[in-house]
Parts: structure tokens; C-alpha cells; sequence
């Protein structure tokens, strides 16, 4: 497929943790640049594997247990593979809500577990990424009209999904249900599309790593639109880019010019690394966090000149772009301080426990391993488990040999020798039953939480039974 086109997708799974929870459904709807449909829906299923227990909240949300997972999917490789396949088309544009934080790190932690490259089908052919909550947020803050926008009981905007489909007559029925919010991220685009198109371009632009670059190069003052903004302030706030990270080219630092830097200006790099990396709420009293935040050049972030904020905007965001300014020249009256910050970022922070199916982010895998693992993800996993001596020494990556051995005990357990075998079923053992650091629930708080539900749902009797029953399914019972 040649013509450009966006595939609107998203996922349901067993918990809310991309690094360690599992996808159960797979919904997705690829339309022109227009926003009408090509070709038919899809639906997929993926078949949980015995190393998992889901979250008995996700499910009761969802209503997909994993024996109706498993009877109605496929193993995750093959799902992992045929999204791979739809998401690589050439020219598409993989688009969902919240996606940047959650269902593009689901395809990512899928796509690494079962030996696929985690980040091809976001750039290469033409292809690239978007996601529409920002840039809803972008436009109720500063171009609402011809939108709803819900509030919730605070009285602050509601950015959730289906509030906005419920406040602008899509249908809420089957919240939860991908295909359903699929459906209902397309209605929102096609409504700032229609209502706002040079907004929706603008937006659309950003996609360009390049034009954000050429934003953020200028160190002029800028309207951000981003979660981490409160919705009481319209998710918007005035910044001014600092300096670029220190080792990730594609991060700029910028400062949130509703705060003045005044208060911070005698810390040293010690105390201004507490105040970064400290939550609020555990700070000493009468001390805030560092107004700060990391832009992504390539993931799309929505910017926009200071000229797009008119007065009504601006009374509705509760911005002064006066103070902003203020602010921005006491910012450029520092540059000791500036270096103290930047020091915050030379020296890194420990990271986790070691653990191979979450450490992504540990490096990119080596062009030798690459080759080997495009031969294990286009073989069976049988003949992939085969692998398992012979490739042990191969490997320049450390985490592969343990992830290998993961993918094949999941996929061909049986085909397993001895030694294999015993090392699948101690992982199991561990994530299931012993280390919290693997898994967001071991059993007994998985059987515990189900019996708190019972109380709290009782007329879900039927599938906190099913979700009873899973640990006996998958063997727990028999791991020593």
C-alpha cells in the first residue's frame, strides 16, 4: 500500500503495565488522510501464556478472562507478528488515544519479547506515529469550538475517552471493547478535523521530527500541551526550552514559565536532582518539584507559537504570558544555575532489577543479533527452542540467550530438554509465585483481590469463578 493512510488501533489487556502486563485484544481501522475507512476492520485475539496471571480489576473492566482469551486467540507471536505486518505497511501513520504511553509501549514490549525490532514500523517506509489525546488537548485549550467537552466532578476538563465520546453522541455501549474505542478516537479526530483543520494540520505536522527541532532551536517561549500540566490549567502551560540531554539527542529540557526560577536559583545539583526526581508528596515541606520537563522531538509533542493564545484561551488556560516572560529573562539571567541543571542529567540514576523482558530500553540490540533474531522469529518456535545451545555463545546481547529461552518455553515447551525446562518452570515459578520485581501480582494477591471483588461485584460472580480458576489452569499448583 503506497498512499499514505492512518491506522487507527488500540488495545485491551490483562493489566495496566506495558513492561510486564500482557495484550488480550488487538482492534484496529486503517483510513485515507481523509479519515474515510480502507478495507475491513480487524479484530484479533491473543492466547495468554502460562507465565501470566491478569489483573482481576483489568478483566472485570474489560470482560475478557483469559480462557475467553485463549479460546478466541491466537499464541503471541503470531498476534505480535500479523500487528507487526499491519503496522509496517508502507506509509502508515499508527494512531490511537494515549497511545505514546501505553499502547505503543505494549507493541514495543510485544514486539521485543517475540524477537520482532520494536521500533521499524515507526519510521521506516514513510511511516510515522500520532497520538490524538494531546492534540485534544491542544485544541480544547486553545480552539474548543464546535467540540463538547466534558468536565468531571472537580469541575476540570475530562480528557477520558469516553466522557468525550458520551458528551459528543458517540456511543459508549461497549466501552473498553478495542474495536468500540477505536470507533470512538476516530469520531473525536474526524470532529477536530471538520471543526478545526488548521489545528489538526498543525498537529499532524509534528510528526516531523525536523519541525520540532526548528521549534525548540529557537529557545523562545512556547505553549506545551501535555498530561503533565494540570486540566484545571487547560493541560497547557508556557515553556522555554533550556538545553538538549545531555546524551538523548531527541530530548530538550524545558521549564514550565508559570513558575518562577527565582525560588530555585541557590540549589545546588544535589538538591535540584532531589526536587526532579522526587514525588511531590515526599518532598520536605514548604520545597516543590523542579518545573520542569522533558520534550521528545520525535514523538510528536504539541507546540505552538505564543501567538495562538488569544484572550479567551488565555483566561481559560489562566496563563500570563507577562509573567511568562518575566520569567523566561530571570531563566536567562542564570546561566550558573542553568549548569547545576544540567549536571542533574550527566550523572544517572540506578535503574531496576535486572530483568530481560522489561530491559528495552537497557541499548538497541546488535546488527549480529538482529540477524539471528529475525531467523528465530520466522522459523516455528519449536525449531526456535533448537536454538537455544547453539545460540547461547553467539549473542552479544546478554538479555537475548534469557529471552529466547522465555519465547520457546511460552511457545514449545515441549520441546524443552531437560535443563531448559527446569529454568522455564523456576522463571515461572518467580513471577508467578515469588519476585514482585517480575510480575504486578503474584498468586496469592491475585486470590486475595478476587475474593475482595466477590464483595464489592457480586453480581460477577460467573467471571471472578473463571479468574478463580486460572491459576489451576496454567499449573501453579505444580511448581515446586
Amino acid at each position: 500500500m503506497s498512499a499514505d493512510t492512518f491506522l487507527w488501533h488500540d488495545y485491551e489487556t490483562f493489566g495496566a503495565d506495558p513492561r510486564r502486563d500482557r495484550p488480550c485484544q488487538f482492534a484496529a481501522i486503517r483510513t485515507d488522510t481523509a479519515l474515510e475507512p480502507v478495507g475491513e476492520p480487524v479484530v484479533w485475539y491473543c492466547k495468554p501464556a502460562s507465565d501470566m496471571l491478569p489483573s482481576p480489576d483489568a478483566c472485570l473492566i474489560t470482560g475478557i478472562t483469559p480462557q475467553k482469551a485463549e479460546a478466541r486467540g491466537m499464541p503471541e507471536y503470531e498476534f505480535a507478528g500479523r500487528i507487526f505486518e499491519l503496522m509496517s505497511e508502507p506509509g502508515t501513520c499508527g494512531v490511537g488515544y494515549n497511545n505514546f504511553r501505553f499502547d505503543d509501549e505494549i507493541s514495543r514490549f510485544m514486539f521485543w519479547r517475540n524477537f520482532i525490532d520494536p521500533y521499524a514500523r515507526e519510521f521506516r517506509n514513510g511511516n510515522s506515529r500520532f497520538d490524538l489525546i494531546d492534540l485534544l488537548r491542544m485544541t480544547r485549550a486553545l480552539r474548543p469550538e464546535g467540540i463538547e467537552w466534558p468536565v468531571n466532578e472537580a469541575g476540570s476538563p475530562s480528557f477520558r475517552l469516553e466522557d468525550l465520546a458520551r458528551a459528543n453522541g458517540f456511543s459508549t455501549e461497549h466501552a473498553h471493547d478495542a474495536l468500540a474505542d477505536v470507533e470512538n478516537t476516530l469520531g473525536m479526530a474526524r470532529l477536530v478535523r471538520r471543526c478545526q483543520p488548521r489545528l489538526w494540520h498543525w498537529g499532524l505536522g509534528l510528526r516531523a521530527r525536523q519541525r520540532v527541532e526548528q521549534l525548540v532551536d529557537k529557545r523562545e517561549i512556547l505553549l506545551h500541551a501535555s498530561s503533565r500540566f494540570p486540566a484545571a490549567e487547560g493541560c497547557l502551560a508556557p515553556v522555554l526550552p533550556l538545553f538538549r540531554h545531555p546524551t538523548i539527542k531527541s530530548q530538550w529540557l524545558v521549564w514550565n514559565l508559570r513558575e518562577d526560577p527565582a525560588g530555585f536559583a541557590e540549589f545546588d545539583t544535589e538538591t535540584l536532582a532531589d526536587l526532579f526526581w522526587t514525588a511531590n508528596a515526599d518532598l520536605p515541606e514548604g520545597l516543590k518539584r523542579l518545573p520542569v520537563k522533558w520534550i521528545r522531538t520525535n514523538r510528536c509533542p504539541m507546540l505552538s507559537p505564543t501567538g495562538t493564545l488569544d484572550a479567551a484561551a488565555a483566561e481559560r488556560t489562566r496563563i500570563d504570558l507577562g509573567a511568562a516572560e518575566r520569567h523566561a529573562q530571570t531563566l536567562g539571567a542564570m546561566p550558573e544555575f542553568l549548569e547545576r541543571l544540567v549536571g542533574v542529567f550527566v550523572a544517572t540514576r540506578p535503574g531496576p532489577a535486572f530483568d530481560p523482558e522489561t530491559a528495552l530500553y537497557d541499548g538497541f540490540m546488535p546488527d549480529g543479533d538482529r540477524r539471528i533474531a529475525e531467523q528465530i522469529r520466522t522459523r516455528p518456535p519449536d525449531r526456535a527452542a533448537a536454538l537455544l545451545d547453539s545460540l547461547k555463545g553467539p549473542f552479544a546481547d546478554q538479555r537475548l540467550a534469557e529471552l529466547l529461552l522465555h519465547y520457546a518455553g511460552r511457545h514449545a515447551e515441549a520441546s524443552l530438554n531437560e535443563s531448559q525446562r527446569r529454568a522455564w518452570q523456576d522463571y515461572r515459578r518467580r513471577r508467578l509465585v515469588d519476585d514482585p520485581e517480575l510480575a504486578p501480582l503474584r498468586v496469592d494477591e491475585y486470590l486475595q483481590r478476587i475474593q475482595e471483588l466477590r464483595h464489592e461485584f457480586p453480581g460477577h460472580a460467573p467471571l471472578l469463578d473463571e479468574l478463580e480458576q486460572w491459576p489451576k489452569h496454567i499449573g501453579i499448583d505444580d511448581l515446586d
